[in-house]
């Protein structure tokens, strides 16, 4: 028992040793680890406390510096840390403790072992929060620095950025300050100053991206809580401001320099204010087009000042008879107005050349327009070593081609209708212009179709339309004049330029107007020596009329083109019409011709009609050639144009089916251009003589009302041809329907009912035909019903000219002006008994066709 007992103490002894150490341990180990806990804590809270990274490149340096200290001292504390912790692990491998930590009672003493896991807890704990502090300290101070080395990348590139952007903006606003007003520049350099202006704009891109690349730093620094130091913010804002300011002056300048050339400039239309005077002011409208303003009237008009001034002077051309002349005058007029009369075919053709104008069917506007007259007006004005007011030229010729082809004031017109405008009326010979109105509607094989014919001559018939003369020269349907031009190549598709010249010279009736106005041109300067027989003139200027009726009857162009006369002496037709001086050889024809014409009656002229022209519209054809697929289209859709569309097939309807004139008038009572057996004599186209013979635009009128009297002399035969067929198949009923009498009383054969059959098969055949007679003859009373209704209208309005002759009669000066209207009262009278006539007449056929 003593030995037992003693080596149990001294195995509490051992025991006693050993729990001292490890208290002594444990002790000492707690305490390091606390010590780094509150060492850590410390730090992290003194890596907070610092101040955020600074917006300059001074300020993030010094802060790096500190930090990099900072860092310092915490690696130099690392090794301890590490060995404690090192320490803690190896403690805790000797004394490991899985027990769960159980709340102590009160009074209860803890056992040793209890005890030592309760001291490996505590160890453990203390481990685990000193190496978390540990590495979120170290994770926080290398991310600062990295974020600083970052910042101080950024705004090292910023401030380099900022001093290069300086400079580059001090030599641009140097470039800028540099720049003479734009109203000190020269005209014709204004294009010169608008090209570097663009340029100097494109070299400013490499300062543009320089701007964006440093605003993107300054917003990603803002991203990263890295605000710019109020220096650097201040620098930043105060380029940013110079840009725009320099921005602006560019664009500024540009505008300025646009507007000046577009104002002033070579395709401005500037220089063109000065075509008007007080108190006109010239104004453009946003589609470029002019319109002129008068300050003292207040008012505003499409028109010229001057071009309203020639209408009104045209207007004394209208108690010209024959249309063809009156609308060559009118045009002579303009041509000369518009200096056109000394421009040469030549030179629009280069003008056009120039301005690349080969495409007839592109769209020109207003300032290609006045290019082009620009142009060919300086150059006639080199070319004749003239002076020419070219802002007025140019402005009246523009003025005059918006109206014949852009009445709307749409600012646009086709290349082939400004080609059409200038070449009619141009100085050259007809026929080179019509080859070369020809080669522009022609294809590569100098070969063109209906429809690029049609499109030529709806273009030309723009200008007597424009004139208001479009009805004498077969309306503004172009159909059948493209027909009548295609029977000179019957069964082609195309034709040549041979063909062209061919029909235009018979001189067809839509463009007659075109071959008068040379002859107009060419007599102007003509003197013939005779004497007028109506007024006495002499010698005789201008065309020259002489009968081939009479002997030693000439007459001037005045008296004859007005219908003058003198009392109690007669005209008699035919005439021969002379622009030119007359020659001896064309002295003896016309001496033969007229010995010759004095031995013939008037039947004889009424038996052989003659006229100057080509008639290529027949009665109510108009409204049925008309096709959509190859007739141009009106050019403007409103309402205006329609109604002047329709007022113009109107005037069409009326010259077409009636003539103006009564023709119960006699040769010698009416001087109506339907009346005279006009012939002209032309140079360069007689083939007998040196003067050929072509005979002188006649009046459509007349044509018309001897196609319907034909028309009406038609239907009456074939009403009495109906009546006569009528009778003779009732009479075929009559007996037909006897026939089966016959059989029944036995005198008909085994071939009686063949016989009936082929009776009543003829019966139905000719029934047929009688249904297709009533039909014709229904469309044909309809036809006049139509034709009544407008003979109705033109007596109305008549009536109405005749109440308005009679107030001017009474209201006007007596003397030779009521002598005049005295007498145009009467052939209005005479009118309207012969207009009441053909009513009656009309009507009489009418119930003929009914009764039918």
């Amino acid at each position: 028992m003593n030995l037992c007992w003693n080596e149990i103490k001294r195995k509490s002894h051992n025991i006693r040793v050993r729990l001292e150490a490890f208290s002594d341990n444990s002790g000492k180990l707690q305490l390091s680890l606390q010590e780094i806990i509150e060492w850590l804590t410390a730090k992290d809270e003194e890596l907070s406390e610092q101040l955020p990274i600074g917006g300059d490149v001074g300020a993030v340096q010094h802060q790096r510096e500190f930090h990099q200290a900072f860092m310092e001292d915490v690696k130099s504390r690392g090794p301890f840390i590490y060995s404690v912790l090192e320490s803690a692990q190896a403690f805790l491998a000797q004394h490991p403790f899985q027990e769960p930590e159980e709340t102590l009672t009160e009074g209860k003493e803890v056992s040793p072992r209890r005890r030592i896991l309760n001291v490996s807890r505590s160890v453990w704990k203390q481990a685990n929060v000193a190496s978390d502090l540990w590495e979120k300290l170290t994770a926080r101070c290398v991310d600062r620095h990295r974020h600083m080395e970052r910042t101080l990348e950024r705004l090292l590139q910023i401030q380099a950025a900022m001093e290069e952007l300086a400079v580059a903006l001090e030599q641009a606003e140097g470039v800028r300050d540099a720049w003479e007003p734009v109203g000190d520049l020269f005209i014709d350099s204004l294009q010169d100053h608008i090209d570097a202006t663009k340029l100097f704009k494109e070299e400013l891109t490499q300062v543009k991206e320089g701007m964006k690349h440093i605003n993107d730093l300054a917003h990603q620094l803002a991203i990263s809580d890295v605000h710019l130091s109020m220096e650097n913010a201040r620098a930043l804002e105060h380029l940013n401001s110079r840009w725009k300011v320099l921005q602006g002056s560019i664009e500024e300048r540009l505008k300025q320099l646009q507007d000046a050339h577009r104002d002033f400039g070579p395709g401005s239309q500037h220089f063109l204010s000065s075509s008007v005077q007080i108190p006109w002011e010239r104004a453009i409208s946003p589609n470029k087009v002019p319109y002129y303003i008068n300050h003292q009237a207040q008012t505003t008009c499409w028109d010229h000042p001057k071009m309203t001034e020639l209408y009104q002077a045209l207007a004394d051309l209208n108690n010209i008879k024959f249309s063809a002349y009156r609308t060559a005058m009118k045009l002579r007029r303009v041509q000369k107005a518009l200096r056109l009369d000394l421009v040469a075919l030549s030179s629009l053709v280069e003008v056009f050349r120039e301005q690349e104008l080969q495409q007839g069917e592109h769209v020109m506007d207003v300032v290609e327009v006045i290019h082009g007259l620009t142009s060919l007006y300086e150059k006639l004005e080199e070319e004749r070593s003239i002076l020419v007011n070219i802002p007025l030229c140019v402005d009246m010729c523009l003025n005059w081609l918006l109206n014949v082809y852009d009445s709307a004031r749409n600012g646009k017109m086709r290349v082939l209708s400004f080609k059409m405008g200038l070449v009619s009326l141009c100085n050259a010979d007809v026929q080179e212009k019509y080859k070369y109105l020809f080669r522009q509607v022609s294809g590569h094989g100098g070969l063109t179709d209906q429809r690029h014919l049609s499109l030529l001559l709806h273009e030309a018939i723009q200008i007597p339309r424009q004139l208001g003369e479009v009805a004498a020269f077969g309306g503004s349907n172009v159909e059948p004049s493209v027909r009548s031009c295609f029977r000179m190549a019957p069964g082609k598709p195309a034709i040549e330029v041979s063909h062209f010249l061919e029909w235009m010279s018979l001189e067809p009736q839509s463009m007659v107007w075109l071959p008068v106005l040379h002859r107009v041109a060419a007599a102007e300067s003509t003197k013939h020596q005779a004497k007028c027989y109506v007024c006495k003139q002499c010698p005789i200027k201008g065309f020259r009329y002489r009968s081939l009726k009479q002997f030693n009857v000439d007459i001037c162009q005045t008296c004859f083109l007005t219908g003058r006369t003198t009392k109690g002496k007669k005209l008699h037709y035919p005439i021969m019409e002379y622009y030119t001086p007359t020659t001896s050889g064309e002295k003896m024809r016309d001496f033969a011709k007229t010995l010759k014409n004095k031995f013939r009656s008037k039947q004889y002229f009424t038996k052989h009609p003659q006229r100057g022209y080509l008639p290529v519209q027949s009665v109510l054809e108009a409204e049925s050639s008309e096709t959509p697929c190859s007739s141009p289209k009106l050019p403007h859709a409103d309402t205006h144009s329609r109604i002047e569309h329709y007022a113009s097939r109107l005037a069409e309807m009326e010259s077409q089916n009636c003539s103006f004139f009564t023709d119960s008038l006699s040769p010698d009572e009416s001087l109506d251009e339907d009346q005279y057996l006009l012939r002209h004599s032309s140079p360069a186209l007689d083939h007998d003589s040196p003067c050929g013979q072509h005979m002188l635009l006649a009046h459509l009128e007349h044509q018309d009302k001897e196609q319907l009297q034909c028309t009406l002399a038609r239907l009456e035969n074939e009403n009495r041809v109906l009546l006569s067929e009528y009778r003779r198949l009732k009479w075929k009923h009559e007996e037909a329907v006897s026939v089966p009498m016959l059989t029944e009383a036995g005198e008909g054969g085994p071939g009686s009912p063949t016989a009936g059959g082929q009776q009543d098969e003829e019966l139905l055949a000719e029934a047929r035909v009688l249904r297709q007679h009533k039909t014709r003859l229904e469309t044909r009373m309809q036809i006049l019903e139509d034709h009544n209704k407008q003979l109705e209208s033109q007596l109305r309005r008549l009536r109405e000219l005749l109440l308005q002759v009679h107030i001017q009669e009474v209201m006007g000066s007596r003397g030779e002006n009521n002598r005049r209207k005295t007498l145009t009262n009467r052939m209005l009278l005479l009118q309207v008994k012969d207009l009441k006539r053909k009513l009656r007449i009309g009507g009489k056929k009418k119930r003929i066709v009914a009764e039918e």
